[in-house]
């Protein structure tokens, strides 16, 4: 492996070498002796910074640390991947880093990887999970139900098989891997309500620019595998979570639909859920992040 990583105030990013010899990216940020948070991106996504969660996160002594998940930016690729496999790339990176113990968190599509972490992952003491997504094969929901437009056509591509998938994200790849924030908008017009439209600031806006062309600057790979991941077993039983896990959704979202966060409020051992009316997919991060991240640190001991 690659030495040790340093922690400092600012944010550092570096690349290890992982046991099976592939190699990824990781970034670090906030105050030295700040409590570790291993956040998982959404998808597709980054280890870029999201100003307006990781200020919050460092003004209450977390120390975060991201990595770009498999086939993302300069990570290699996991071909084949299951959402489990994030278990052993996150305690990889935490052991390289010296870290016993943590709290994880995942938005949207890091919220499976999350859940992974809370089931399996021996360092982690608490989970908080934003808007994700529950899994395919679920009983009693309809996955697709209440998506927008957009995310039918993903996930539909992605039931079909690799082949579908690749070319449908591939030329998804031409319009996010160097768009603007304005641009942004509009390519995800049918899965922003107005609720996250006022939410989508220029720095906000300008966050999610840089964070989608530096998960997709090389390939839409690390996407493609995400999706299918999602929409195959992920690899690990709900009923092995073993750590607290917080849950917040809203109703408004068409990215993950509220009924995504209903089930997985019923099927999470423990869960202490928020299902919140008039929230979206962006909005119930941005202006949740304060008691989000109080009540993970809460849940965790800490």
């Amino acid at each position: 492996m690659a030495g040790a990583l340093k922690s400092r105030k600012d944010a550092s990013v570096d690349q290890i070498s992982l046991p099976d010899g592939r190699r990824i990216d990781v970034r670090t940020s906030g105050p030295d002796t700040g409590y570790p948070l291993f956040f998982h991106h959404g998808t597709p996504g980054a280890a870029t910074a999201i100003r307006a969660l990781e200020s919050v996160a460092h003004e209450n002594g977390l120390r975060v640390i991201t990595t770009s998940r498999a086939g993302y930016g300069g990570s290699d690729r996991h071909s084949g991947r299951s959402v489990s496999d994030v278990v052993a790339d996150t305690a990889a990176v935490l052991d390289e880093l010296g870290v016993q113990d943590c709290v994880v968190a995942g938005w949207s599509g890091g919220g499976p990887h999350a859940l992974a972490c809370a089931a399996h992952l021996p360092h982690a003491k608490a989970a908080l999970v934003i808007a994700g997504v529950a899994p395919y094969d679920a009983p009693d929901l309809d996955f697709l139900a209440g998506m927008g437009e957009d995310n039918i056509e993903e996930f539909g591509a992605a039931i079909d098989g690799e082949g579908p998938l690749r070319t449908y994200l591939d030329a998804a790849r031409d319009h996010l891997k160097d768009a603007d924030p304005e641009a942004i908008g509009s390519s995800l017009a049918s899965l922003l309500p107005p609720t996250d439209l006022a939410v989508l600031t220029d720095e906000f806006g300008q966050d999610m620019a840089a964070n989608f062309r530096e998960a997709l600057r090389v390939s839409a790979e690390g996407w493609i595998d995400d999706d299918l991941a999602f929409v195959r077993p992920w690899g690990f039983d709900l009923a092995d979570v073993k750590t607290p896990v917080s849950l917040w959704q809203g109703t408004d979202d068409l990215m993950v639909p509220f009924a995504h966060g209903e089930w997985l409020t019923a099927n999470v051992p423990g869960v202490v859920a928020h299902l919140l009316p008039g929230e979206g997919h962006l909005s119930v991060a941005i202006g949740r992040a304060e008691a989000m991240f109080a009540e993970l640190l809460d849940l965790s001991g800490k």
